[in-house]
């Protein structure tokens, strides 16, 4: 066992003591939870210290038989890419508790029970290199979320919490029937057998295969992101989630879909993804315009920020079928910059809510003269998330332009409207909740020592993300152009390889 198994397994191993605690001592089971979280954390900054930054192999890999037949094995790694992601996972994970501590105050002991066990699915998505364990943590990450927001969401999270359920199961189906079918056609699961299976010719796939084993797979993957249109059940999922789970949600699950769309669909079939770029890239440009101009329009704060979503992870999706360097580099750093920024606009939210108790713009006002702590906290991270220079969105979203321009400017021009609306409805969102005339209603108090915790890292990420880029920059580089190189087999070379047989065969 090495360092990468024991951020994996400790959430579960947590998930497992916390239930012997009994339920009455809500507490010990808080600061169990908040104690196994913030050690996973810690664990996880170590991979850190033996990490090759510029190396694109997978590191700190455990390759172990789990079962025979059909031939599964227990194989994880990360490369510099899950890296970032499973230290993203960790990061918010003890936030997420923080800020559920007062907020969660019936069945205490299930929802942490719960949140571990998602945690545990979470990282296990990242750091899976063999195609089943992958969808087993896939699954497993999925059961959690539906729990947490059907049992502790809000009036209408039954609703919710089916229909998150029902979008996610269909895309998984059809994943698992493109997983099964690999199988058959190669003999293993193992994601760098198979890679190196189509890299090397072994394992050929015709274009007809391509493209329904991309179809498969992408469905999975776009639903997850979600890429416009398949993201109405979005809005639904966060509003009524309780707050650590919209920060979840929104900060780590969604990027399972964008780390699948780049870990599977682009290197394991390249022409059907080349060939799908210029519709995938007008439905990312789609989803940029359409969540920036709803969310213009929202009364509620949860389904705005909800909105920013699909707006923001648009511009991963356009990155990444960019197929150029600037612009996979640009959709990573993205994924990262949206997972602390969107996730701090949630938490934040789900502090104007623990004390006024609603969620509809119109029932606050002059927030800032009562609590300007708070004020500069939202202030600071509405900056992040328009993309303001100097805080980490502007990177992501310049990179993912660049790369765009690069290939048809046109894209990077209709994207660019985004940044703009992005500007348009921060602003005035914030307009309306923090200026203007106090409510005499409701007394609001500042952000206290707990709010302090959950903001302050998060704070301090947008600022760094947004000015040392070149913290993060390198290994995302590496592995991003071994990603970019795996795309281009079976597009050109082979088909190259296929012409003299076709040749021959029209002489004869």
């Amino acid at each position: 066992m090495n360092l990468l198994d024991a951020v994996l397994w400790l959430p579960l191993a947590g998930f497992v003591l916390l239930l012997l605690i009994p339920r009455e001592r809500v507490r010990a089971i808080r600061q169990f939870a908040l104690g196994i979280t913030t050690a996973t954390f810690l664990l996880s900054l170590a991979l850190l210290v033996g990490f090759d930054r510029t190396s694109a192999a997978f590191q700190y890999e455990t390759n172990l038989p789990w079962i025979s037949s059909p031939e599964i094995r227990y194989h994880i790694g990360i490369d510099g890419i899950s890296l970032w992601l499973v230290l993203l996972t960790t990061l918010l994970s003890p936030i997420g508790v923080l800020i559920s501590w007062q907020h969660i105050d019936r069945r205490v002991k299930e929802f942490f029970a719960l949140f571990l066990a998602m945690e545990f699915g979470l990282i296990g998505v990242f750091v899976a290199l063999d195609l089943f364990l992958f969808y087993v943590f896939w699954e497993v990450s999925l059961v959690p979320m539906y729990f947490l927001i059907g049992v502790w969401g809000h009036e209408r999270r039954i609703y919710a919490a089916v229909k998150f359920f029902i979008y996610t199961m269909t895309g998984s189906m059809l994943m698992l029937a493109g997983i099964i079918y690999l199988y058959i056609r190669a003999g293993t699961f193992d994601y760098p057998a198979l890679i190196e299976m189509m890299m090397n010719g072994s394992l050929m796939l015709d274009r007809m295969e391509q493209n329904l084993l991309f179809a498969g797979f992408f469905a999975a993957f776009a639903i997850k992101v979600p890429l416009f249109p398949l993201h109405t059940w979005l809005p639904d999922a966060h509003v009524e989630a309780p707050t650590a789970g919209s920060v979840m949600l929104a900060s780590v699950m969604l990027k399972m879909g964008c780390y699948g769309l780049l870990r599977f669909c682009l290197p394991m079939f390249p022409a059907a993804a080349r060939g799908a770029a210029p519709w995938i890239v007008m439905l990312a440009i789609a989803g940029i315009l359409y969540g920036a101009l709803v969310a213009m329009v929202q009364p509620n704060m949860k389904k705005l920020v909800a909105y920013t979503s699909v707006s923001h992870l648009g511009f991963v999706v356009l990155g990444l079928f960019t197929f150029t360097e600037l612009g996979t580099n640009g959709a990573v750093y993205q994924m990262l910059n949206h997972g602390i920024s969107t996730g701090a606009l949630f938490a934040l939210v789900g502090f104007l809510y623990e004390r006024r108790h609603s969620l509809e713009i119109e029932d606050y006002g002059g927030v800032a003269t009562p609590a300007p702590v708070l004020a500069t906290m939202f202030l600071i991270t509405s900056l992040a998330s328009m993309g303001l220079p100097v805080l980490n969105n502007f990177v992501g979203e310049y990179l993912v332009l660049q790369g765009a321009a690069q290939v048809n400017f046109r894209w990077a021009v209709f994207a660019a409207i985004g940044v703009i609306l992005a500007a348009c409805y921060m602003l005035w969102m914030y307009q309306r909740v923090f200026y203007g005339e106090a409510r005499k209603d409701f007394s609001m108090r500042d952000a206290n020592l707990r709010e302090w915790a959950v903001m302050s890292p998060l704070i301090i990420l947008m600022v760094w993300m947004g000015t040392y880029t070149q913290t993060f920059l390198p290994p995302i580089t590496a592995s991003s152009a071994a990603i970019l190189e795996q795309t281009k087999v079976n597009v050109e070379f082979h088909v190259e390889r296929q012409m003299p047989r076709q040749e021959l065969a029209n002489a004869r």
